[in-house]
């Protein structure tokens, strides 16, 4: 969705997928891989962001196509802010729309996904539950701040990455599920955030930027300052490089990965460049992939790349898998991000 409009929303969600359905199934692939061997044992759930019915869904790995009208038991969570009373403030008829970014993380012996959309809703959503530790809505019914990506800080504070305002905000959220009160920060097209324990700074990408900034004042009354920054690699000539997804390297604590519209990098952070030695490059280096991250365990990588001939030009129905080479679809989805069930 970088750099282009958004149109009006899209119809009506899937009433058959609940929040929480499936919450009580294990989320580990415990099982052998599936009768044809195409899924490793061991391989984490799938977590996306369905746009087609404005979703965050946690899905079965063990199965390379996604029914989840016909076969409702695919799915291991769903959620819509639109079925829980506790984001009735937020609008979510109007902010929900979009939805850009599902991670999932740890915080103090609890398990969230963090969750934006484009019309302004940012939330942390408890798992399974779905009860709101924090929310916001940016500016809701349209897509003036573009609500791009979130992250929470060891201090339960959530910083929010706002693509088209241009600006990181970070947000006392450890103060109450309705706190408002934030610091920000200018940062062009800024799309992914990523909270570095190691070296206690966050980063930020941005249309042309890799950043990091530095986390001060109080938990009530947070301060972001910009610590460092170096650029992105230039893909076209005399076009941004539209950096775009920012997520750590699972099993390398010094690497985080790097999209932009041209290539998919990991970033050295000791050694302060951008390489392409990483295992699997030739097939998961390409333009335009909207999300890539990795499983320590099993070595497969996911990415989303958009896909030609559906409704918006950002969607696709695939999830592309790599180390081995594999592929999942979602029967008539709308895909924008795709990510391993890995809590962290």
């Amino acid at each position: 969705m970088s750099g282009m409009s958004l149109p009006s929303r899209r119809g009506v969600l899937l009433g058959a997928l609940g929040a929480g359905i499936g919450a009580g199934l294990p989320l580990t692939a415990a099982s052998p891989a599936s009768a044809s061997g195409e899924v490793p044992r061991g391989t984490p759930p799938v977590l996306l962001t369905e746009q087609a019915t404005q979703q965050i869904l946690v899905l079965d790995p063990r199965r390379r196509v996604w029914d989840t009208e016909g076969d409702p038991s695919v799915v291991r969570w769903a959620f819509s802010p639109t079925r829980h009373a506790g984001y009735k403030d937020l609008r979510p008829e109007d902010s929900w729309v979009y939805p850009s970014e599902s991670k999932v993380r740890r915080h103090k012996g609890r398990t969230y996904v963090l969750t934006t959309a484009s019309f302004g809703f940012v939330a942390v959503v408890d798992y399974p539950s779905g009860k709101r530790y924090w929310g916001a809505a940016i500016g809701p019914g349209d897509d003036l701040f573009n609500p791009h990506s979130a992250e929470i800080l060891p201090d339960g504070n959530v910083a929010v990455a706002c693509s088209t305002g241009a600006l990181v905000r970070l947000y006392a959220a450890s103060q109450g599920p309705r706190a408002s009160r934030y610091a920000e920060a200018e940062l062009k097209g800024a799309h992914g955030l990523h909270w570095d324990g190691a070296r206690e700074v966050l980063w930020a990408i941005g249309d042309d930027e890799l950043v990091t900034y530095e986390v001060g004042g109080t938990r009530a009354r947070p301060a972001l300052t910009r610590r460092s920054s170096v650029g992105l690699p230039v893909g076209t000539p005399g076009k941004t490089p539209g950096g775009h997804d920012l997520f750590p390297v699972a099993g390398r604590p010094g690497r985080l990965w790097v999209t932009t519209n041209a290539a998919v990098f990991q970033y050295d952070i000791s050694g302060a460049r951008f390489v392409r030695d990483y295992a699997g490059h030739e097939k998961i280096d390409r333009k335009s992939v909207k999300a890539v991250g990795n499983d320590a365990r099993t070595g497969q990588v996911l990415t989303t790349v958009p896909e030609s001939g559906l409704e918006e030009t950002w969607w696709t129905t695939k999830v592309s898998v790599h180390r081995p080479q594999g592929e999942y679809e979602l029967i008539d989805g709308g895909i924008y991000k795709a990510r391993w069930f890995l809590p962290r």
